[in-house]
């Protein structure tokens, strides 16, 4: 198999918040992964810091879950649930929790640059209407927060944070970007027994990858379509990300093809568009 291709084996990686301390569950090598990395920082107080060398890799640090300290080049910002630090490749990061347990999704892509550090708060970026908008129409209606996006000064990395409506479908109408970016999907914010199914697909009537997807899972969108529907009564909410293939140039939101079936749709994601041309 090729790092794009489309397969549960490749492309789906479950419960990556298991364990304590630092993980990496999504690879270049190991996954259908090009440039994404993606991993989890699970602290308690009374634990030790965890130290990381970015080393050539940009790095995006979202708040999933309680209060955490993170020191870069001597400044240290605090994380609420769902905030975010970009921080530029060759520094030396050191992660604490501050109240109860913090958990930490870890992004993170090669660059050639180094970009600013650059702290984004998830109540401004609420205020946002470029950053912060609902998108879909009836029975597919969610709610879309660009954490690291336009706002910010990066080479290939992108994320963020979508809610749904219980039963919804999202990542409606059915879109894909292969040639600028791969994704994919961390299931957030979804608690026990709620679920939902991911589908990931070049051919709409042979899925390659259909997957029930629960809280903590990951799903690889290398290529392809890639819709999602919730179970009934339930959400599907999911931490967005991204890794351009060409630094700077191809990272762009919102910049999609829709299925041709579907087109007349429109994305939805126009709101969250930079500028660029």
């Amino acid at each position: 198999m090729t790092a794009e291709t489309l397969a549960p084996g490749t492309c789906v990686v479950r419960n990556t918040a298991a364990r304590k301390g630092r993980t990496r569950s999504v690879e270049p090598g190991t996954t259908a992964s090009r440039h994404l990395h993606y991993g989890r920082i699970v602290l308690d107080p009374e634990d030790a810091p965890v130290r990381i060398a970015t080393g050539g890799l940009e790095t995006g640090l979202i708040c999933l879950g309680g209060r955490a300290s993170v020191s870069v080049a001597g400044i240290t910002y605090d994380l609420e649930r769902y905030d975010a630090l970009y921080i530029p490749r060759d520094s030396d990061v050191e992660v604490r929790a501050v109240a109860g347990r913090c958990d930490l999704a870890e992004i993170a892509a090669p660059v050639s640059r180094r970009y600013p550090v650059q702290h984004v708060r998830f109540a401004d970026v609420q205020q946002d209407p470029g950053l912060h908008f609902e998108a879909g129409g009836p029975a597919a209606k969610r709610d879309l927060n660009v954490l690291l996006g336009k706002n910010v000064q990066a080479g290939r990395i992108m994320a963020g944070v979508t809610f749904s409506q219980p039963g919804n479908w999202t990542s409606w109408p059915p879109h894909e970007h292969a040639a600028m970016l791969e994704e994919a999907y961390l299931y957030v914010d979804m608690p026990a027994p709620g679920f939902g199914v991911q589908l990931v697909y070049t051919d709409a009537r042979e899925p390659e990858v259909a997957t029930i997807v629960r809280e903590g899972d990951i799903v690889l969108m290398p290529k392809g379509y890639h819709p999602n529907v919730a179970a009934p009564g339930s959400p599907i909410n999911f931490i967005w990300m991204m890794a351009a293939v060409r630094e700077e140039e191809d990272r762009q939101y919102g910049v999609v093809n829709v299925h041709p079936d579907f087109a007349a749709l429109g994305s939805g994601l126009d709101k969250g568009r930079s500028e660029k041309k």
